[in-house]
């Protein structure tokens, strides 16, 4: 239930927050700017912001290339961690409303026990491939709705608990 709760979140905060950027479109420029805001709320006082935020470049009309990054901070009642990320992208637009895209990110991780103090600092790297739908939002604005998963996910060795995870997001100048 928590994780639909948290899902609606952000995607009540990417679609409000795209609606507002419709109005400041640069005409005639190659350069996109987007990202997207992550909210949640769980059992044991947990609590989780995200922000990550995307600059890009429109090499042709249908490809663009970029750079990602995000940063999360996690908190509850038996740890706390920060997250951040950064890395480049390419997403190809195919018939104005759908995208494929890849993501290579490098993410550093610095997390603590709040119950011993054990601190526990770790990086890793993942490689995003996937694709999604998007939305009109008005001018060059766009929501992006899809899916990606990491091929260099491991089960037993990634911070991660799985390797797919949804992008929802925005961009304007598409």
């Amino acid at each position: 239930m928590k994780k639909v709760f948290s899902i609606s979140l952000i995607l009540a905060g990417f679609l409000g927050f795209g609606q507002i950027a419709t109005g400041t479109t640069i005409p005639n420029s190659r350069w996109t700017f987007g990202g997207g805001l992550g909210l949640g709320f769980g059992s044991n006082s947990s609590f989780n912001l995200q922000v990550a935020p995307r600059v890009g470049y429109k090499i042709t009309d249908q490809l663009e290339g970029g750079l990602l990054g995000n940063v999360s901070w996690q908190t509850s009642d038996y740890y706390k961690s920060t997250m951040f990320g950064i890395g480049p992208f390419v997403n190809y637009y195919f018939a104005r409303s759908f995208f494929a895209g890849a993501s290579l990110q490098q993410y550093f991780i610095n997390s603590q026990d709040k119950f011993d103090g054990y601190k526990y600092r770790t990086d890793e790297t993942a490689l995003y491939l996937g694709g999604g739908y998007m939305q009109p939002l008005g001018n060059n604005a766009f929501a992006q709705f899809g899916i990606m998963y990491n091929v260099l996910w491991k089960e037993q060795s990634s911070i991660f608990s799985t390797a797919f995870i949804p992008s929802v997001g925005f961009v304007v100048g598409l």
